[in-house]
């Protein structure tokens, strides 16, 4: 398997439709609500793993009663893959908006994972249509075969989070220290400037707008972008540079997706001259 990964990481020849497909992805998710509601921002961590479960867990458990429950549970496996398929379409919409942020190899492997789940899809509807139509025999094969694909895609979307790290929060394993750091002088942090410093090794973004001093973690929680080097904008948010999530520097909260976790905060203090910090 992970040749076979590797082998579709390598695979220039999917770039073409990846970033046609990226296209259309990125012109439905271009407003706030879009882009906060399917990246998770508002559940306070990524939304397509939760939702995954749902297809998965139908569609296995009606291949489960098609083989232990005889012609009594008919009915309630067609239900059942019926349910996955309309749990299906939430997951794939989701997942869409965090793949369009990937790129490379992760953007090509996502795209195979995504074209893989969408043939499992229809497999399951033609499932649910055999079975509707009085062929359960046909209906079980075409179920049991849809999910095994459903579940090599799994595997790849496994890799993509747990060996790639996609989707996981770059800010989770940082140090934090309730000590106060000394980190700059006052007068060097201009009003509107995104400076960057270091507290026992954590890189932390310090800022001055409309004359008061903020300070959140300068690794963005998404993807790891480096918050001082993105903007500062009127309304109290920084941008980070790589896919434009935006932070409030008040709390560190998530103001716009793609992130869903929030940036970690830091105290500010000056004393004769000095800015010190540590971790809220």
């Amino acid at each position: 398997m992970r040749t076979l990964i590797q082998r579709i990481g390598r695979t220039k020849e999917l770039d073409g439709p990846a970033e046609t497909v990226d296209g259309w992805v990125k012109k439905a998710t271009r407003t706030k609500s879009v882009k906060n509601a399917l990246s998770g921002s508002w559940l306070g961590h990524q939304l397509h793993p939760m939702l995954t479960d749902l297809p998965i867990g139908a569609w296995g458990a009606a291949v489960a009663l098609d083989l232990t429950g005889g012609e009594e549970s008919a009915a309630a496996a067609r239900r059942l893959v019926g349910l996955g398929i309309l749990a299906s379409a939430p997951t794939a919409l989701s997942g869409a908006s965090d793949w369009s942020d990937t790129i490379g190899a992760d953007k090509r492997v996502g795209l195979i994972h995504a074209a893989s789940n969408a043939t499992a899809s229809v497999l399951q509807a033609s499932s649910w249509l055999a079975r509707r139509r009085g062929h359960r025999g046909a209906g079980i094969v075409l179920s049991i075969l849809g999910l095994g694909l459903t579940l090599c895609s799994a595997y790849l979307g496994g890799h993509l989070s747990f060996v790639r790290g996609i989707g996981v929060n770059h800010t989770a394993f940082q140090g934090a220290t309730r000590k106060w750091a000394d980190v700059a002088a006052d007068s060097d942090i201009a009003e509107g400037s995104l400076t960057r410093v270091l507290v026992a090794s954590v890189p932390v973004l310090l800022t001055r707008q409309y004359g008061r001093l903020h300070a959140i973690s300068a690794v963005c929680s998404h993807a790891g972008g480096p918050l001082d080097e993105g903007t500062l904008d009127a309304d109290g948010c920084v941008t980070c540079p790589w896919h434009g999530s935006r932070f409030l520097l008040e709390d560190g909260t998530v103001e716009r997706g793609p992130a869903s976790v929030p940036q970690p905060l830091w105290e500010v203090s000056v004393d004769d001259g000095r800015i010190s910090v540590r971790a809220a």
